[in-house]
C-alpha cells in the first residue's frame, strides 16, 4: 500500500493475507497493529504485550512470534498528524493491509457526528460485533449457577436500528412518510399511523443477514460449538426473514455440517447427530427468559442490531463482568479487538486506569482468530485463575477495584506454568479412557 506517513512498519514480521475463498492466511510471525487510545496507555500495554508475547514463547517457543504495530487515533492522532486528524488515513490503511488490530477505547470528539469508533468500523465495513459472553470465577453474579452462562453473540452492526434513520414528529420527511404510508399502505393494511408520531425505518437484507450469519455459522463449525441460535422478534417481514434467511443459507451452503431442530425433531427422533451443528431459531422475548433459566442450552447466537444490544446486556449482567467483556467487530478482511470502556478503576497512583482484563480477552479473541487455540487456552486460564486467587484474597470483593496491572499480570505469567502441568495431567486422565473406547 505504500509507505506511511508517521507510521514505521517492523523491519520483521509478515502480513496476513486473506486467500480468495476468505480463508485468512496466518503466517508464523504477523504483524499486528495496536492503538493505545484513551483507556489504553502504556502503563497498560506493556505489561499486557508481555503476557502475550510470553504466551505465544511458552506455546510455541521459537516457532511463532508476534510483532507489533502501533498505530494512532483520537488524541495521539491530533498530536502527531495536527489538528482534526484523529482518525488518520495512515491507522486505516495500516488496518487494511495487516487485517487485524487490538485497541483501547476512543474519546468521541466534541461536537461529533459519528464516534471515532464507528468511523473506523465504517471505513473498514466491520459488520459484526462479536462478542464472548463467559462467567469468570468470582464475579458477582445475580444467577445460581453462573458457570452455565458461556456464549458468543455475534450481532449484526450495518443496519436495523444501528443506521438511525429517523424522523421526530412534525418534521416536513415525517409528515410526508406518514401521509404515504396512511393514504396508500396502511389502506392495504387497514392501519393508520397517528400524524404526531415520530417515525423510523428498520432495514434489514438479505445480504447482510447472510454474511452475518455464515461468519457465525463458520465460527461454530471451525470451534466445534454445538449450536447456533437464529435471534428475531415478530416483524415477520423484517426479523422474520432474518430467521428464514438464515436457514436458507444453512440448506444451501452448509447442508453437510449442520442440521436444524426441525429436521432433528422429525428425522432424527429428537437426537442431533454426532459431528453436527444444530441451528435452531428463538424469538427475542423466549430468548431472554431462556438465558437466565436454561442458559446451557444456547452457544452461537446470530441476531439484528438491537435484539443483540439486549442480549449482551442481559448476559453480561448476569455473568457479573459488565465492565470487562472483550469486543471484536469483524468483516470480511479485518477484524478490530476493542476493550471495553467501562471497568473498574485503580487508586494505585501510577498504575493503568482501566482493569486490564478486558483488553487481555481482546488478545484471546486475537489468537483465536489467528488460529493460535494453545495460547488463547494458555492465557484464559491463567486468566481465570489469577482472578480467582485475586477474590478469594484479603481484599475481597474490592480486589479488583484496587488493582495494578503490572503486579496483575506478572501473577498471570507466574501462573502459565501451573495452568501447563494442570492441563496436561487432565489430558493424561483423558488419554486411557479414549484409548479404551
Amino acid at each position: 500500500m505504500g509507505k506511511y506517513l508517521k507510521i514505521n512498519p517492523p523491519k520483521r514480521g509478515s502480513k496476513i493475507t486473506v486467500a480468495k475463498n476468505g480463508q485468512l492466511q496466518v503466517p508464523d510471525d504477523p504483524i499486528v497493529p495496536f492503538i493505545q487510545g484513551e483507556g489504553l496507555g502504556a502503563q497498560m500495554w506493556k505489561p499486557v504485550q508481555d503476557v502475550f508475547d510470553l504466551a505465544v514463547e511458552r506455546c510455541y517457543a521459537n516457532a511463532k512470534r508476534l510483532e507489533w504495530l502501533e498505530v494512532y487515533a483520537g488524541q495521539k492522532g491530533d498530536i502527531l498528524y495536527g489538528p482534526n486528524n484523529q482518525l488518520p488515513e495512515d491507522t486505516v490503511r495500516a488496518i487494511q493491509e495487516y487485517k487485524v488490530c487490538i485497541k483501547g477505547p476512543l474519546t468521541t470528539p466534541v461536537g461529533a457526528q459519528i464516534s471515532l469508533d464507528a468511523s473506523l468500523r465504517e471505513r473498514l465495513d466491520l459488520f459484526a460485533h462479536v462478542q464472548p459472553i463467559r462467567y469468570l470465577d468470582g464475579a458477582p453474579s445475580p444467577l445460581k449457577n453462573p458457570h452455565n452462562v458461556d456464549v458468543l453473540v455475534f450481532r449484526e452492526f450495518t443496519e436495523d436500528v444501528y443506521q438511525e434513520i429517523e424522523w421526530k414528529k412534525g418534521s416536513p420527511e415525517a409528515k410526508q412518510l406518514i401521509n404515504f404510508l396512511n393514504e396508500d399502505l396502511a389502506k392495504k393494511l387497514n392501519k393508520q399511523v397517528r400524524p404526531d408520531s415520530s417515525v423510523g425505518i428498520k432495514p434489514i437484507s438479505a445480504t447482510a443477514t447472510k454474511r452475518l450469519i455464515r461468519l457465525a455459522i463458520e465460527f461454530a463449525l471451525k470451534h466445534k460449538r454445538k449450536s447456533v441460535t437464529l435471534v428475531h422478534s415478530l416483524m415477520r417481514h423484517t426479523e422474520g426473514f432474518f430467521r428464514d434467511w438464515g436457514y436458507e443459507l444453512t440448506r444451501k451452503e452448509f447442508a453437510e455440517y449442520c442440521v436444524t431442530e426441525q429436521e432433528v425433531l422429525e428425522n432424527h427422533g429428537g437426537e442431533v447427530p454426532r459431528g453436527r451443528l444444530l441451528v435452531k431459531d428463538r424469538p427475542a422475548h423466549q430468548l431472554f427468559q431462556e438465558m437466565l433459566l436454561h442458559p446451557e442450552e444456547f452457544d452461537v447466537l446470530a441476531t439484528t442490531n438491537q435484539n443483540g444490544h439486549y442480549l449482551e446486556s442481559l448476559a453480561l449482567a448476569a455473568v457479573g463482568e459488565t465492565g470487562m467483556a472483550p469486543n471484536a467487530y469483524v468483516g470480511a478482511k479485518a477484524a478490530i479487538f476493542e476493550a471495553s470502556a467501562a471497568g473498574p478503576r485503580t487508586e494505585k497512583e501510577g498504575a493503568a486506569e482501566l482493569n486490564p482484563t478486558s483488553v487481555l480477552l481482546c488478545g484471546v479473541m486475537l489468537f483465536d482468530h489467528l488460529g493460535w487455540k494453545d495460547s488463547a487456552e494458555l492465557v484464559t486460564h491463567s486468566l481465570i485463575k489469577t482472578l480467582s486467587d485475586r477474590r478469594a484474597g484479603a481484599d475481597g470483593a474490592r480486589a479488583m477495584e484496587t488493582i495494578n496491572t503490572g503486579a496483575f499480570c506478572e501473577q498471570i505469567i507466574e501462573n502459565f506454568e501451573e495452568v501447563r502441568k494442570s492441563r496436561v495431567r487432565q489430558a493424561m486422565k483423558r488419554t486411557p479412557s479414549n484409548a479404551h473406547a
